[in-house]
């Protein structure tokens, strides 16, 4: 995720770093040569656009804009959701790391194996919602017995917290915990499956496609379309407006693209890195530990 502070009126017209533009760029360029062909064709009367109107591309660019502004908020949603699940996994692992020290402050040694294994969750989580092996990482936070036995389930990241309610299971048969207790405690390893199922959710579960190619290929042939529209009254101007417009249209495609997915590691997705250290930084001072450093912003970004 870009974490900066706002450039100035004239940097920010030259800001790349979080930009779409290198993306789309050979498309703008495309735009822009087939818009300089087009006026070149019409200059030395090759062909003849002046009974060309604009009113017909003026209603296809309200129909793509209607489109493409209903794609960017149900994009953005799946990302502030994706945002908001894992901020309450902030909340969830603090009242649960709270919750134990009340609950199991006379067995240390319990209350420190509970919070690991739901910090093993949420590291396997962060994996498996990137497609990224986490498997030397878990080796911090629980045995290597522990971590193959989780990583042997079809899905590991469940599977911590199952050890975790094994250990609260055990705690009660034990009689060290009553059974308001593993209720409370059980209430929050529930809250955690909850996020983790709406993660998976939203990573599983992309915008119908058949809506994305709607918008994509209205968007180019509007792009491609626009020239003629414009060439009767701009001339040799319309290259200019077209990339123009082609950036803004081709631009809000593709970060919609980005804010679909938004557990990857590109630019503008979530900093789940950053957001498993604060987990990580709760749970030491808990447990009265030395907690680590919030990882850094590099180059504007936090992953």
């Amino acid at each position: 995720m870009i974490v900066r502070e706002r450039p100035n009126a004239i940097a920010l017209l030259f800001a790349l770093r979080g930009s779409v533009v290198p993306e789309i760029l050979p498309h703008i360029a495309f735009v822009a040569l087939f818009s300089v062909v087009v006026a070149a064709l019409s200059h030395y009367q090759l062909i003849d656009l002046t009974s060309l109107t604009i009113m017909p591309v003026t209603l296809l660019g309200i129909v793509l804009s209607i489109l493409l502004g209903f794609r960017n908020n149900a994009a953005y949603d799946r990302w502030w959701e994706a945002r908001k699940q894992w901020g309450q996994m902030v909340n969830e692992i603090r009242s649960l790391a709270r919750a134990s020290g009340a609950l199991l402050g006379e067995d240390a040694a319990a209350r420190r194996a509970l919070l690991m294994q739901v910090l093993a969750h949420a590291v396997t989580l962060k994996g498996q919602l990137r497609g990224e092996t986490v498997n030397e990482e878990l080796l911090a936070w629980v045995s290597a017995e522990q971590r193959d036995a989780a990583l042997a389930k079809a899905n590991p990241a469940d599977a911590f917290l199952a050890q975790a309610g094994g250990l609260l299971g055990e705690q009660y048969r034990q009689g060290a915990l009553d059974s308001m207790g593993l209720k409370i405690l059980d209430e929050r390893l529930a809250a955690l499956s909850g996020i983790q199922a709406a993660s998976e959710r939203i990573a599983s579960t992309p915008l119908p496609f058949a809506y994305t190619l709607l918008v994509h290929r209205t968007a180019y042939v509007y792009c491609y379309l626009l020239p003629f529209a414009l060439i009767g009254g701009m001339g040799w101007a319309t290259p200019i407006l077209a990339a123009a417009v082609a950036y803004t249209f081709f631009g809000i495609d593709r970060l919609s693209e980005h804010l679909e997915t938004p557990f990857g590691r590109a630019p503008n997705d979530l900093p789940l890195d950053a957001l498993c250290r604060i987990h990580e930084i709760s749970v030491a001072d808990a447990l009265g530990e030395a907690a680590p450093a919030p990882l850094p912003v590099k180059n504007f970004q936090l992953q």
